[in-house]
């Protein structure tokens, strides 16, 4: 499975992201121009080679009407946080999401990409809006709003359309410490928005002083990561450093990983006990709402119990996320004073649906592969009504059906 792994170690900012995604692409040269052929108003981006630490990079400026972002304007990251260090020069009606959404329109990119772009933007203008208690459509972004700003959402938006990954992972993102000067006044690490937008996400300050995740950057991870740890079996296909402005300690850089992962591992639970006085009727039905509650499979094993008694050991397979009510429906509807839980790695096979027409009807089918291995069943209920009405063999109707692939 094609799989895009980001390592935020040094936090995240949208141009670091930016720098670290191209270096993926086989022509970051090439896309650049097709970022500076999508019609932000005055904007221009330059690609340059950066060091940071002995590790070679690239770092992405952007420049608004001939002016680079300047460095005491930013962060530590060299890139825009909350507050209001806006260039002279633009327009003050950029500043509202009905601004930004004026700007997107008209940009010369497909829908779906502009579509991610507000999405992004609506995670902010809500973080916004929580900080300073007002309603979403009375949010000015300040920095956030400014035409560099919108650069770095596209840029990220476009790019992860380019390498379209089936899946994204990211580290646990950490957002520095201590405390960063704004117009405002001096503020906490992570900054209140980018607190906001980080919440039920895994983070930690790490040991850097400074603003290592901005508001931008955490929306961005939001949005596009699909879930968060350490990077899975998998094979690198190629690796991006994506560098920030500023220079610490250790390489101050997004990494990216292009990679493809042993298929489909990942770590489930088993929830299980043991059962000695319900009847199979009552196991069956709590069977069913467990299966109803979310489990990926419940199945029952024979067991010989205390007092030479025989009875059933009842298990679920399921996700972290549906673990606890799942032991609840066990304590609901079993007999049992108590559950077990074991965490399993679990290996799968990826999965997809389909039908194939036969002369008799449609027959649906689902299709597996990965790990060296493809397979293909087919519906068995749709085979045997076939069969009824053909008065055929399951085995015939398999292989009329196998013809007709």
């Amino acid at each position: 499975m094609k799989t895009l792994y980001l390592d935020l170690s040094m936090g995240a900012a949208g141009d670091m992201l930016t720098a670290a995604l191209l270096e993926l692409l086989p022509d970051p040269g090439a896309f650049v121009e097709k970022l500076n052929a999508a019609g932000i108003e005055g904007v221009e981006y330059i690609r340059e080679k950066a060091e940071k630490c002995g590790i070679t990079g690239t770092h992405v400026t952007v420049s608004v009407h001939g002016e680079e972002e300047s460095e005491d304007m930013h962060s530590h990251h060299g890139h825009e946080h909350e507050h209001d260090h806006a260039h002279g020069h633009h327009h003050h009606s950029h500043s509202s999401l009905h601004g930004i959404g004026h700007i997107v329109e008209h940009l010369n990119i497909g829908e779906k990409t502009k579509n991610d772009i507000m999405n992004v933007y609506k995670i902010i203008a809500d973080a916004e809006s929580r900080v300073h208690g007002k309603p979403v459509d009375e949010i000015h972004f300040h920095e956030v709003g400014t035409m560099d700003a919108v650069a770095d959402i596209t840029a990220v938006c476009l790019l992860i359309e380019e390498l379209s990954p089936a899946k994204i992972i990211a580290s646990p993102v950490c957002t520095g410490f201590g405390h960063v000067h704004c117009a405002h006044g001096i503020l906490p690490v992570p900054a209140p928005a980018t607190a906001n937008i980080l919440e039920e996400l895994p983070t930690y300050s790490g040991d850097i002083e400074g603003e290592l995740c901005t508001p931008t950057g955490a929306a961005l991870i939001k949005y596009f990561v699909n879930e968060f740890g350490s990077r899975p079996v998998s094979v690198i296909e190629k690796t991006g450093y994506g560098m920030g402005r500023k220079d610490f300690e250790k390489a101050n850089c997004v990494r990216a990983f292009l990679c493809e992962t042993t298929d489909g591992q990942s770590e489930v639970f088993e929830l299980a006990c043991n059962l000695d006085d319900m009847t199979a009727e009552d196991i069956a039905f709590a069977a069913d709402r467990l299966l109803d509650g979310g489990a990926l499979d419940v199945y029952t094993i024979p067991a010989g119990m205390k007092k030479s008694r025989p009875g059933t050991i009842l298990c679920a397979l399921c996700n972290e996320t549906d673990k606890d009510g799942l032991i609840n429906i066990f304590f609901k509807y079993t007999t049992t004073l108590g559950v077990r839980e074991t965490a399993v790695k679990r290996y799968t096979l990826t999965r997809e649906t389909g039908e194939v027409k036969t002369p008799y009807g449609a027959v649906r089918y689902k299709k597996s592969q990965g790990y060296g291995t493809e397979k293909i069943k087919f519906e068995a209920d749709d085979l045997m009504k076939i069969a009824i009405e053909q008065n055929l063999t399951l085995d015939e109707i398999r292989a009329i059906a196998e013809k007709s692939k």
